[in-house]
């Protein structure tokens, strides 16, 4: 599986852009704010239909464009594909095309172009909030499974609508009487999540630990807990014992979500957690246990979706490598030789054996 071409138009700083790629590796070189990590978002994009740095798809048109435009040309499933995207402002609908052919759904896209993003923020996740894990965990699983996407979008919807609801009863306290039918839909979908999430973390988990396992020379144990509401006794169980679990716990809270108007329990406060030798990262880890845990979970997160579509998704790393020392630099440059693979630097002469090095400046492509 390979990106062999894209092409942009009016795409964040680049008015046009066309760019071949090597089937390997591809060091992107250029000063900052020169739109390395633009054309990585691209590449992103492209593969997922999600921007990994904006919030709404206005950020993604060039400053005075009327559209944006993504297209690649890609090798996989054993065939040239293409994939295309057309972005607009406001309320306009994206457009999306597989093949010369419109689709309706991100999940006819699904397996065409898989990618595993890595950034310095990823190297701080164990250390970070709930929320930026979360993100992590759903960010992977809607590429492997189409349809915990679908679900996911179908939770955050009935959540806001929930959280209206619990707002408005302060004014008009007789719309508290359909609270209860969310309810019972939140935690339909909601188990949904748990079973995807649950099963997800722990083929994670296994693969981490195999890699951290390499990383540390066998000297620590990682171990990856998968943490969802106090009522779930097993996340593995069927979805209707999850579902009667779920509203369970949202029966101890109504009283405290009616008086604070706010959606207190829930998957959407899940976590994760990650331990090494029975010590806790986020709390007491070390910054270089830290790197190297998040190191091993993204292998891991490569490794899952290299299982599931049966070729190596391509792999992004922004800026990653100068963040690490020289020794997790080598052991990342060393997991990273097969399939193709995208890296962003300021410094070109420190990794041009690499591969074919791309240079960018201002929005251009000059190699």
């Amino acid at each position: 599986m390979n990106l062999r071409l894209l092409e942009l138009r009016s795409f964040r700083n680049y008015r046009e852009a066309a760019v071949e790629f090597d089937p390997g590796v591809n060091l992107i070189v250029g000063d900052n704010a020169q739109g390395k990590t633009n054309l990585l978002e691209a590449v992103s994009y492209l593969g997922s239909g999600k921007s990994f740095r904006a919030q709404k798809t206005a950020e993604m048109i060039r400053f005075g464009g009327e559209f944006a435009e993504i297209q690649g040309k890609i090798f996989a499933q054993e065939r040239e594909q293409s994939l295309r995207f057309l972005l607009f402002p406001g309320a306009r609908p994206r457009q999306m095309f597989r093949n010369g052919a419109r689709k309706k759904s991100l999940s006819d896209l699904a397996g065409v172009l898989p990618s595993v993003l890595f950034c310095p923020e990823d190297l701080l996740v164990l250390k970070m909030g709930a929320a930026q894990r979360r993100r992590f965990g759903d960010s992977a699983l809607c590429q492997l499974r189409p349809n915990y996407d679908a679900a996911l979008t179908e939770y955050h919807r009935i959540l806001d609508q929930k959280s209206r609801i619990l707002k408005d009863r302060l004014e008009n306290p007789a719309v508290a009487a359909i609270l209860p039918e969310y309810n019972l839909r939140l935690c339909q979908v909601g188990a949904l999540l748990i079973s995807y999430r649950a099963r997800f973390y722990e083929g994670l988990g296994k693969a981490a630990a195999s890699y951290h396992g390499q990383f540390s020379g066998g000297s620590e144990e990682f171990l990856l807990e998968y943490r969802t509401v106090s009522t779930v006794t097993d996340p593995f169980a069927p979805v209707k014992v999850l579902t009667d679990q779920l509203l369970d716990h949202l029966e101890r809270h109504s009283r405290a979500e009616l008086e604070t108007a706010q959606c207190l329990t829930g998957p959407h406060k899940d976590d994760f957690s990650v331990s090494l030798s029975g010590i806790d990262l986020k709390a007491y880890g070390s910054q270089g246990q830290t790197r190297t845990a998040a190191i091993s979970l993204k292998l891991a997160q490569r490794e899952l979706m290299g299982r599931e579509f049966g070729e190596e998704p391509v792999l992004l790393l922004d800026d990653v490598l100068s963040e690490l020392d020289p020794g997790r630099q080598d052991f990342v440059l060393n997991q990273i030789m097969s399939g193709q693979v995208f890296i962003t630097c300021c410094e070109p002469g420190r990794f041009t054996k690499l591969g074919r090095t791309i240079e960018i400046k201002n929005g251009s492509v000059l190699t």
